[in-house]
């Protein structure tokens, strides 16, 4: 009798790789099906959300087991591929599996009226963008590392362009695809400095490296300004606000909830991974940045009437936030205080998954608006919620959780984070107990703006009466772009209200970077992130009080007033002919930041014809560094290629001179 081994089952990473691979297999197959529209959006997508769910499950069992390693038989000769999968990169994989379903999901009822043959390479480069995101998650080298980014920066790229046709799109295709590509440069300089010049690319080569300090610090200016570019940290955020409204919705809610969050992952893993020093001044520059960014967001996305285009905007003012915890998380590690660090970097994690769920949710939202009514501005909505509600009701959640109300996940994370700032007069730097305060006065104005930025949003979109007539025939949306929306909204509800599970789920990704816990002081139903006596939420208990005021006050209404109430029409101000133009508009509603903070922008405002029966104001609010960094830039770059134009003469003889003189440059300058 002949003994069998037991078959082992492969290693999580091994897995990923075969989820990398059938969305690999996935996207080329739709090119073979795009005569069956049909097929495209009830097969491919939906079983691209199926994958989505397996790289979270792997990415949920990654966090609890030990890291795994595999090198792949690509690559260079000298060079293959290695992949390695611990918590911080299962963790990712989680954030990005959880958003992807319920985004594709949804895309497998939006996209179903496209075109067969856009539709098909849309599919295409869609789950080429899921593979390339989650490779870059895997890589553990920088060879790996980079190829998965170009994938991740072209894929996306051409998902952007999808409406190629129009030149604002290519426009704004082209400006996100030039700053990934400059930030691409910087990440790859940033791996040269860690490298050493060992010869040797593995991340284990550049965990082992004994990095002086000075050295240390280039390297981390490099990934903070190669990563700042790709999450959209000021002043490399000029991309964000084109290509989100560029995009289709799906996209845009992938760009901002998962691809964003790749270069957080990145500026983890140098800083507390691959680089083995530390220094003070590192913290404060990325709390700084991020504050900056934060701010500088929230105002532009205020005054904005653009649906896509304010959710662009916001999406900044997150990342700021993300960044200024990063800020903040340094600055503990840094001083000693590695309890802190911890609570720091939690609050950072729980907002960047916090951020993928609600942030993907407004924007699919957005796109359901936008399918139904073929319009993105503001100025020409409202009323939806009569005609939408299962869209209204949805988006309504996702705006309460980046408002940061409770018991929604977007009041969690900003509370941990705020509950750290009040921690900081003890570190040892005076400076710093003197300029935190004012941090935290920061990051609390911009939370409360973003909470008047969604009272807009919601308010002006699908609250008041219809401002256009065609809005009466307004549709909802479909039942897979329900699903999605559902399996969002549901993550924005059960991340507010289970926060302590939460915590002790990341508790091995904390420790793996900081080499603390955050140990959460009282049960899973109060969550005590210091001590119980100082600060403590009970989101459960929180929703019940909420929950139980609200039926006994319907009950109350409907016991002692109903059929008590008198009917008759409102009070109309002594005006009888009302209509929907005299209700708030968009730019009404952001007129007040707009005067307030009219030093960081360009406004343009166009005066109204006074004899005109139907005045309309409209104004735009320009960012200003555009036109004080990148245009004079854009003009230095145009003159040198009209330099550069004068030699091509279309003479063979010059261009043999040209060759010849520089092989004789390079005979004598180089050995």
């Amino acid at each position: 009798m002949i003994a069998t081994l037991p078959v082992l089952p492969p290693d999580p990473v091994q897995w990923a790789w075969g989820l990398v691979l059938f969305w690999l297999a996935l996207g080329f197959s739709a090119l073979p099906l795009q005569r069956s529209p049909r097929a495209l959006g009830r097969l491919v997508f939906p079983a691209g959300a199926l994958g989505a769910l397996g790289i979270a499950g792997v990415g949920m069992a990654g966090m609890v087991l030990p890291a795994s390693t595999a090198i792949l038989p690509i690559g260079l000769p000298d060079l293959p591929f290695h992949l390695r999968l611990d918590a911080l990169s299962a963790f990712f994989m989680v954030l990005l599996g959880g958003a992807a379903f319920g985004v594709s999901v949804y895309a497998s009822g939006y996209f179903r009226s496209m075109a067969p043959g856009p539709l098909a390479l849309l599919a295409l480069w869609y789950h080429l963008f899921l593979a390339g995101m989650v490779t870059v998650l895997l890589a553990d080298d920088a060879y790996a590392f980079m190829v998965a980014w170009e994938v991740m920066a072209l894929s996306s790229y051409f998902l952007v362009t999808t409406d190629h046709k129009i030149p604002a799109i290519r426009s704004a295709g082209f400006l996100y695809l030039l700053i990934a590509h400059v930030g691409a440069v910087a990440l790859l300089l940033a791996f040269g400095v860690l490298h050493g010049g060992h010869g040797d690319y593995t991340f284990d080569a550049m965990r082992l490296a004994q990095t002086p300090p000075f050295w240390a610090s280039v390297a981390f200016l490099l990934a903070l300004f190669g990563f700042g570019a790709k999450a959209g940290l000021v002043p490399m955020h000029v991309w964000l606000p084109e290509a989100h409204p560029a995009a289709p919705s799906p996209v845009s809610a992938l760009m901002s909830g998962v691809m964003l969050k790749t270069a957080i992952y990145g500026l983890l893993r140098v800083s507390f991974d691959l680089l083995d020093v530390q220094v003070a001044w590192w913290g404060t520059l990325a709390l700084a940045l991020g504050l900056v960014t934060a701010l500088y967001g929230v105002i532009f996305a205020a005054v904005q009437s653009d649906m896509k285009r304010l959710l662009a905007w916001s999406s900044i003012e997150n990342i700021g936030i993300i960044v200024a915890a990063f800020g903040l998380t340094l600055i503990f590690a840094t001083d000693g205080k590695g309890a802190l660090a911890a609570l720091t970097l939690t609050a950072l994690l729980y907002h960047a998954l916090n951020h993928a769920f609600f942030k993907g949710l407004l924007f699919i939202g957005t796109g359901s608006v936008l399918h139904a009514t073929g319009v993105r501005h503001m100025g020409h909505l409202g009323g939806l919620m009569r005609f939408m509600p299962w869209t209204a009701w949805l988006v309504l959640i996702g705006a309460l959780a980046i408002a940061g109300l409770p018991p929604l996940n977007g009041f969690v994370s900003e509370w941990l984070l705020l509950q750290a700032f009040l921690l900081t007069p003890g570190l040892t730097q005076p400076y710093l107990n003197m300029v935190i305060p004012v941090a935290a006065a920061t990051v609390a104005l911009a939370a409360a703006l973003a909470a008047y930025v969604m009272v807009k949003f919601f308010g002006v979109v699908f609250l008041g009466q219809p401002r256009d007539p065609a809005l009466l025939e307004a549709h909802e949306a479909g039942w897979p772009e329900r699903l999605g929306m559902l399996w969002l909204a549901a993550g924005c509800v059960l991340l507010g209200l289970f926060p302590a599970l939460v915590i002790g789920w990341l508790a091995p990704v904390v420790q793996l970077l900081t080499g603390e816990t955050l140990v959460n002081d009282a049960s899973w139903l109060l969550l005590a992130p210091v001590s119980s006596e100082r600060a403590s939420y009970a989101p459960l208990i929180f929703f019940a009080v909420v929950l139980t005021v609200l039926l006994l006050t319907i009950l109350w209404v409907r016991r002692v007033y109903h059929g008590r109430v008198r009917r008759s029409a409102p009070w109309d101000c002594g005006y009888p002919e009302q209509d929907a133009r005299m209700q708030d508009s968009a730019e009404g509603f952001g007129q007040p930041i707009r005067q307030i903070f009219e030093v960081f922008m360009k406004v343009e405002r166009e005066t109204p014809d006074p004899f005109s029966r139907t005045p309309r104001y409209r104004g735009a609010s320009l960012d200003k560094l555009w036109f004080l960094l990148y245009e004079p830039i854009a003009r230095v770059a145009g003159w040198l290629s009209d330099q550069a134009a004068r030699l091509q003469h279309g003479r063979i003889q010059w261009y043999l001179i040209y060759s010849f003189a520089t092989l004789i440059v390079l005979l004598v300058f180089t050995r």
